[in-house]
């Protein structure tokens, strides 16, 4: 069912448009920290006291004066520079949604303009923003560099459960089937949760620089059950350092968080697996499609998280890991969402 209203409907339209504009700044995130480009700009939020970046000889030479420590390198000035464009771009986006939701729900009290969604994603954002900073100045800091990567996820999410909200898309089904939606809604969160803290892994392996720590499957080192140091491996209270540019882990703990990711994909997969076949023994045509979109996803994520350890971590498969994972939890956030608002007919 979908609102034939005209401010439900734009704001649709600009819940989709701030979507892919935040895919787009999530798969720039990943690109610039899988170049190793996150310091590619010593300063924030210019890049060596420029407005985009130094190109020409002159320019290079007083940046290169003003940071003696940060030689000027081209190929990551660029990726760290569009980066940002993006997601000022997007935070400005954000920033006119949240305020024409409070507008539209305002001249029209009877409808349901999510107006505390749209402000908790605007508060995320300037949060975000602050961590992309943070990012710079504490020169990628693991804990600072995860939680920038779960707050691009978390915008992500958030932005498209709203534009799901104002759709007003719902599954219509018997009541026989209604009430059946226990089972089907517990599983659903418990999947989702999974997927939640499996991105987390994911980011803590990347900031870690522990993708590579194991180059073989599905053994790691020729081993079932390599040597691992998980106690240095999760400290998150380790100190701040004076540059995490390719990490400070000793290898048994970045092949602790690699093995840790690699368990976590396991219980992801089955977790997924069973949810998708409880989607499709659940006896409506209504749940088949996302049912078969679930298992492609999930098996074009298996098949690039084993393409990245097989060919020693290929930029563009890194990324599309990376983006791939975040269609894996959109399709999670529209798969719940459906659950909990479908309607008895």
């Amino acid at each position: 069912m979908w609102h034939n209203n005209n401010n439900l409907s734009l704001a649709y339209r600009w819940g989709l448009i701030a979507t892919a504009i935040t895919c787009v700044v999530v798969v720039l995130g990943a690109f610039t920290r899988l170049a190793d480009a996150g310091l590619g700009c010593p300063d924030w939020p210019g890049c060596y006291g420029h407005l985009t970046w130094p190109t020409d000889a002159a320019s290079v030479a007083v940046a290169e004066a003003r940071f003696p420590e940060s030689p000027v390198e081209h190929d990551k000035t660029w990726p760290e520079m569009v980066h940002r464009y993006f997601a000022g771009t997007l935070g400005l986006i954000i920033l006119g949604l949240a305020l024409a939701t409070w507008h539209w729900a305002a001249k029209a009290p009877h409808q349901s303009f999510p107006r505390f969604h749209s402000l908790g994603i605007l508060l995320l954002v300037i949060v975000q923003a602050a961590f992309g900073m943070w990012t710079v100045t504490l020169k990628l800091w693991p804990q600072v560099v995860t939680a920038h990567l779960l707050g691009g996820f978390a915008t992500l999410s958030l932005l498209w459960l709203y534009t799901q909200r104002v759709s007003g898309a719902q599954w219509q089904l018997p009541h026989y089937l209604h009430q059946k939606l226990f089972g089907l809604k517990f599983l659903s969160v418990l999947a989702l949760i999974a997927v939640i803290i499996q991105i987390a892994l994911g980011g803590w392996t990347s900031s870690n620089y522990a993708a590579l720590a194991c180059t073989d499957l599905p053994t790691c080192h020729g081993e079932w059950w390599p040597a691992m140091d998980f106690v240095h491996a999760f400290n998150f209270a380790q100190d701040i350092g004076p540059n995490y540019l390719g990490g400070l882990l000793e290898n048994e703990a970045r092949t602790a968080i690699h093995m840790t990711h690699r368990m976590g994909a396991i219980l992801v997969s089955l977790l997924v697996l069973i949810l998708w076949w409880r989607l499709l023994a659940f006896g409506s045509v209504v749940t088949r499609p996302i049912a078969w979109l679930l298992l492609l996803v999930l098996l074009v994520q298996i098949a690039l998280g084993v393409s990245n350890v097989l060919g020693s971590l290929p930029l563009v498969v890194a990324v599309a890991h990376n983006g791939v994972g975040a269609l894996l939890l959109l399709v999670m956030i529209t798969l719940n969402h459906r659950v909990f608002t479908a309607k008895s007919c």
